[in-house]
Parts: structure tokens; sequence; C-alpha cells
């Protein structure tokens, strides 16, 4: 049985979420409750997040709720509400899977006697949590999820852009050195980009999020060069401030999702 005082509780940090949700669905006694429609949305799960909710503990009676939000290919989120309590036979772990925070409450309402009710606002472990880091730990997790749908959603179509011959060269050459990751292009692209003559600058992505209990701007520009053959290039420029200081940050990338992945990156390891 899974020590409930540990911070991950009955779920991996590192698995992956097609892992997750086979571990999660097998091992619910009701998973086969769930609405079909929520289980052939989770089939498209892009990621996920666990948190936990509430949790109770005595000498002998264990009950916890945790949290699991995904993201959807589609760009939408589904959460799901799992209730651990050790109600088996010799204090053996039950699993308990719900698509409804009430009807999470109501089980473990119904649970034998000895166990409060579910925890609502301002008690359990969460809350404690939330005291002593001064967090809201669902609002963090539902920042989170929006910050990937908006990363990972599809761009608009483009404009065709209006090139201006403005010393366009130099204004690559000026780019990449600015740039402070360490897989920016490298001198092969350089040397292409002094022959551009002509250059347009377009934002596609620009947002503030919070992460990791931080405001941070995320920024992205294509700044796409004509070159004197008549070729287009275009390098994508990510600026954020999710730095430990707050401190603006270059990054560049040759590739649309490279810049993206870079993004996403950056939302997770700070």
């Amino acid at each position: 049985m899974n020590d409930p005082n540990e911070p991950y509780g009955p779920y991996e940090p590192y698995e992956t979420t097609e892992t997750h949700l086979e571990r999660l669905l097998g091992r619910a006694l009701n998973s086969f409750d769930l609405p079909d429609a929520t289980v052939e949305r989770l089939g498209s799960a892009l990621t996920h997040a666990s948190s936990l909710h509430s949790s109770h503990h005595s000498a002998s009676l264990h009950r916890s709720t945790y949290r699991h939000a995904y993201l959807l290919r589609d760009g939408s989120s589904l959460v799901l509400w799992e209730l651990v309590h050790n109600t088996g036979r010799g204090g053996t772990e039950q699993h308990e899977l719900y698509s409804e925070e009430s009807e999470a409450r109501l089980a473990a309402s119904r649970l034998p006697a000895g166990f409060p009710g579910f925890a609502g606002p301002g008690s359990g472990l969460d809350s404690a949590l939330e005291q002593e880091l001064g967090i809201d730990l669902d609002a963090e997790l539902d920042a989170g999820l929006e910050l990937l749908a908006a990363l990972m959603a599809p761009p608009p179509a483009p404009l065709p852009p209006t090139y201006v011959p403005d010393d366009s060269a130099d204004h690559a050459r000026r780019l990449l050195r600015r740039a402070e990751n360490g897989d920016r292009p490298g001198e092969e692209t350089a040397r292409l980009l002094r022959a551009a003559f002509a250059h347009h600058i377009t934002q596609v992505f620009g947002r503030q999020f919070r992460v990791a209990g931080k405001n941070a701007g995320f920024t992205l520009y294509e700044h796409a060069f004509l070159l004197l053959d008549g070729t287009e290039r275009s390098l994508w420029e990510v600026e954020h401030t999710a730095t430990p200081d707050g401190r603006h940050m270059c990054e560049v990338y040759e590739a649309e999702h490279d810049a993206r992945e870079a993004m996403e990156l950056r939302t997770r390891v700070r």
C-alpha cells in the first residue's frame, strides 16, 4: 500500500499519460461507471497533472482524494477525481474514480463510520500546503493546463508577409547574437542570412501566466527574411521572463515547433 504521506501518493511523477491512464482506470473498482464519452475523450489526452486534493488519516483509517487533470488534443481539459481509502479486506487500499467532484464527495460521505466527508475548502493536507506556500494548488494546476493548451493550439493562418528592406542582414546577426539557448542556430544559418536584404517580424503568440507561483510573460515572434536569391528563411524568437530572477531572456530556433516546445518546457522546469 502506498504511504499516504508520500508527495506523489498513488501515482508516479514521470510516467507517460498513456501509462498513467491505464493504471488509473485499471485499479478503479468503478471505472465501468464512467461515462463512455469521458473514456473516449481520455483517449486523446496529451499530458496530465495530478495533485492531492484532500486527506484524512487516523490510527487505522485513511482516506485521500486526488485530482487528475488532462490536456486533450483539441485543446480542452478534463478532470477525474480519485478517492483512495483503506476499507478493503485487511486494510488494503481501494480506488474509486469519478468524473464530477460532487460524486466524489458523496462517495466519501458513504464510507464506514470514522471517515469524515469529503474535505471542503480550508481543510486537509492541500490546505496546509497552500497556507505554507502561499498558493492555490488548483488554480496553479488550471493555469498550467491553460498555458499548455495555448502553446499547443494550432496557430491561425498567417497573412502573406510584407518584406521591408532595412539592413536585414544586420538584424539577423543581432538576433542570433542575443539568443541565450545552447541549441540556437549555428554558423551555417548565420552565413545564409548574410544574404538577407529584407525582413518581416510577426508576433504569433503572447500571453502572461502564473509559472511556479510567479507572473511570467511568453512571446513568440517570427522573423522572416527574404534572401538575394529570392528564397525565404525564418527564425523563431521566444522572449520570456520565466527565469529565477524574472529577467527577460531571448531564445532563437529555426523551427516553430521547437520554439513552442521550448516555451512548454519552461513552464514545467521552473
